[in-house]
């Protein structure tokens, strides 16, 4: 497990931890409603017997919709991600040794080129696949008056031009991910 992963795999063990309690509660619950462990159906659950204040009931509805929201949200968020970093060899000839190279270093110098362009605030690329067929995933942070199609026609014809020539092949698949920065937040476009 890369650093990289780290936060990622925390959130998602995190969601599926509180989703087994959640369905777990929910389960006892109904279990408990139904007769369950000797409690009767009729009998209340707390002691008092007055309902709380209307205002009480849309607060606990209005904060239930935000809390859900925001989960879903959070769930979102975890399946955007670059691919993780893969190690290519080049030259397997075992007389002559062999060559092993990490994609992100050949996957840097195209974000350091993509960080230069006009508009751009950052950027961030990874090579996933194998050293004969790479793909290239970049996520791109714009200012809001960038020209998004001619980013898009530099990015291609400059950036994965010269990553092309270094690795010495014919074709190199792109995905770029836009997010376009608004007073500190982000938004995207693909």
């Amino acid at each position: 497990m890369t650093s990289a992963n780290r936060p990622a795999r925390l959130n998602r063990g995190l969601l599926g931890l509180l989703g087994v309690l959640l369905v777990t509660a929910g389960a006892l619950l109904i279990t408990a409603h139904l007769g369950a462990f000797g409690h009767a159906r009729e009998a209340a659950v707390v002691p008092g017997t007055e309902e709380p204040p209307r205002l009480v009931f849309y607060l606990v509805i209005a904060g239930a919709v935000v809390l859900v929201l925001a989960a879903l949200r959070w769930l979102a968020a975890q399946f955007t991600r670059l691919p993780e970093n893969a190690v290519w060899q080049v030259g397997a000839t075992p007389d002559l040794g062999r060559t092993q190279v990490v994609s992100s270093t050949a996957a840097e110098p195209v974000a350091a080129d993509v960080e230069t362009y006009d508009g751009v605030r950052s950027a961030t690329a990874r090579l996933s696949g194998s050293a004969l067929a790479p793909e290239l995933h970049l996520l791109v942070t714009t200012d809001p008056t960038a020209d998004l199609t001619a980013l898009r026609r530099r990015i291609q014809e400059h950036a994965v031009a010269r990553l092309r020539t270094a690795l010495d092949l014919s074709a190199v698949p792109v995905t770029v991910e836009f997010r376009i920065a608004d007073r500190g937040r982000a938004t995207r476009a693909r």
